[in-house]
């Protein structure tokens, strides 16, 4: 290996790409302190302020997706195409990188393209069980394929590709919290069982309104509930339960210590992002898995069916969440030996230490 590898990552837009891109950095830099790591994202996009706040450098690309609804304003896509690949072989001619990693997203797009075609390896990460249209136009040209799905043959050249599963944020795994504490931190009571509810750092307007529909069962009931409304939905949510006695459920624009939350939960409700289903795997938590209807070839549904065909979790349409997911949500909490089948088969999908395996890869690469 050279004595300071250059490595690049790329890529981002959604949590759910760039918590798995600081992991395997920071799993990188524990294997090897003296690389040089350089982040490319999407200007306008959440990395630009997550990954300088995980101690890393970024810089960003003018890149956007193309609108599909209306095609006359791609010629301005086109042209930030365009512009962002000339960028990307600056940021190559000056940083000199040993190997790209790209982990979907706009930005992955240009950066990984332009190194291939220098002739610099590349490895791409797929964290879906269907794989994004940028990963599946960069697999011909990628030395490297890391998935966290099997079947993955279908999208991607099988000599290329390895099960590693979705690297997660390692805090929820490190806390050191019993439930009881976890629970007593929310202002709940440690005896009942509990229910978190999370939509995203945004929220998810179905979700909420699920909880809304339902407010009055889950007075009745001797469960409580961690309501994230996400920040987007919060004062709307706090105006609607106005002068409402709550006392059995915690509202908040956002969790910051998921350890804690993923702890005192009995039973999440979430959406199907790649990265919160691995985290749920390997903290084998019972989870209702209500896909986001509003996201590229309806892949939050193929990540949740991948979990339902093996019983590892509960699948409730979006279309029909509203009536019908915290009535069995209700149910489910209270049902111990349907909680224990769910965590036993959820954590049989787990695949642990996906940093590490996919940062000895990345290490790898930069010695060809």
């Amino acid at each position: 290996m050279n004595r300071k590898p250059n490595i690049i990552i790329s890529g981002g837009g959604t949590g759910g790409h760039i918590f798995p891109a600081i992991s395997i950095a920071n799993a990188i830099k524990a294997k090897c302190p003296e690389a040089n790591i350089l982040f490319v994202g999407a200007l306008g996009r959440m990395e630009m302020q997550r990954v300088p706040q995980a101690g890393y450098e970024i810089e960003g690309l003018p890149i956007e997706g193309f609108n599909r609804k209306n095609l006359l304003k791609n010629f301005s896509v086109l042209w930030k195409i365009w512009k962002s690949q000339r960028m990307a072989r600056r940021i190559i001619k000056r940083f000199q990188p040993s190997v790209a990693v790209g982990v979907g997203g706009y930005a992955s797009g240009p950066m990984l393209n332009t190194c291939a075609a220098k002739g610099i390896p590349c490895l791409i990460q797929e964290q879906n069980s269907y794989a994004g249209v940028t990963n599946k136009l960069l697999a011909k040209k990628a030395r490297k394929i890391c998935v966290a799905y099997e079947g993955m043959e279908k999208f991607f050249p099988k000599e290329k590709i390895m099960l590693t599963g979705n690297p997660v944020r390692q805090n929820l795994l490190s806390t050191a919290m019993s439930r009881e504490e976890a629970i007593s931190s929310f202002g709940l009571d440690p005896s009942k069982r509990t229910i978190l509810l999370v939509g995203g750092s945004l929220g998810a307007r179905t979700l909420n309104e699920s909880v809304m529909a339902a407010l009055g069962e889950i007075e009745k009931s001797d469960a409580q509930l961690i309501w994230q409304t996400g920040k987007y939905y919060h004062k709307e949510i706090l105006e609607r339960v106005k002068g409402r006695e709550l006392p059995m459920v915690h509202i908040t624009d956002f969790i910051s210590d998921m350890g804690a939350a993923y702890r005192a939960a009995d039973l999440v409700i979430s959406r199907a992002g790649a990265s919160s289903i691995s985290e749920f795997c390997l903290i084998g938590k019972p989870v209702i898995l209500v896909p986001s209807p509003n996201v590229a070839e309806d892949h939050q549904t193929k990540n949740a069916l991948a979990l339902v065909n093996r019983s590892a979790a509960i699948y409730v349409k979006d279309s029909e969440a509203t009536t019908t997911l915290l009535p069995l949500a209700l149910t489910t909490v209270s049902d111990e030996a349907q909680l224990k089948s769910l965590s036993k088969h959820i954590l049989e999908m787990a695949l642990p230490d996906s940093a590490n395996i996919i940062a000895d890869e990345v290490l790898k690469l930069a010695t060809t």
